[in-house]
């Protein structure tokens, strides 16, 4: 599996043949890339705020995951027509996307579309993406990858997410103010029990700046066994 992050919460995820694009937002100083260069099978919505769908646009040929509600919104006003499942998914859902897995799971934050306020984008969401159907048998063959979205800390993630899912990588909101900052990103990172954590969502604007530092050491300081990894902006990661 080859994690590419684009800065901000936007990830590109190859599992085998398969492509996925979560959260679309390339006008953050991280990336370089045009999206234009990318061609996803699925698109994959975290929530509807404008940092996370700014470009979803430039995609209406790949098919979209998110809430009922995220994604009649897309489908009505950015042309997208297929979806999966049809009409879209919701927290607790699994569904097969090519050769990936996508279970969609909780975040606690808000949500909204804020360019149109007739519209709800539903619960915000994250996703744990793997190359095999999650089951309660755990699969030491499985690889598994966790988009937490934008969430503050919740017991979920060493509930559910942690004895369930099984992820081996988690890339964590860590800008603090809008989502957890570094210290419950830490906290985080032990609580879902991945091997390799990453930081997301800062830089992006003012309010979220951090030194990444900060998250290497809270991750240490909770006891993590993760390794935290901060990757520069564009930057692959092969998940093996």
């Amino acid at each position: 599996m080859e994690l590419t992050w684009h800065g901000h919460s936007t990830w590109h995820v190859v599992v085998e043949d398969t492509e996925l694009l979560i959260d679309p937002f390339f006008d953050n100083p991280k990336t370089d890339v045009d999206p234009e260069e990318l061609d996803p099978d699925y698109l994959l919505l975290t929530h509807g705020h404008a940092d996370h769908i700014a470009d979803a646009a430039e995609f209406e040929d790949a098919t979209v995951v998110a809430t009922p509600e995220l994604t009649g919104y897309v489908q009505e006003n950015f042309g997208h027509e297929h979806t999966l499942p049809a009409g879209g998914m919701n927290i607790g859902g699994t569904a097969e996307c090519g050769d990936a897995w996508v279970t969609m799971v909780r975040a606690d934050h808000s949500n909204g579309i804020e360019n149109d306020p007739d519209y709800s984008g539903g619960m915000p969401t994250g996703f744990v993406i793997g190359d095999k159907k999650p089951t309660q048998e755990s699969d030491a063959d499985c690889t598994t990858f966790y988009h937490a979205g934008d969430t503050g800390l919740m017991s979920e993630m060493v509930d559910v997410i942690a004895p369930y899912l099984e992820p081996d990588a988690a890339a964590l909101p860590a800008g603090d103010h809008f989502t957890m900052g570094p210290a419950g990103a830490g906290i985080a990172a032990d609580w879902v029990g991945a091997d390799v954590v990453f930081p997301m969502h800062y830089d992006s604007f003012g309010p979220i700046e951090i030194e990444t530092q900060e998250f290497v050491n809270e991750v240490k300081a909770a006891g993590a066994a993760a390794e935290p990894v901060v990757l520069e902006g564009d930057e692959t990661y092969t998940l093996e």
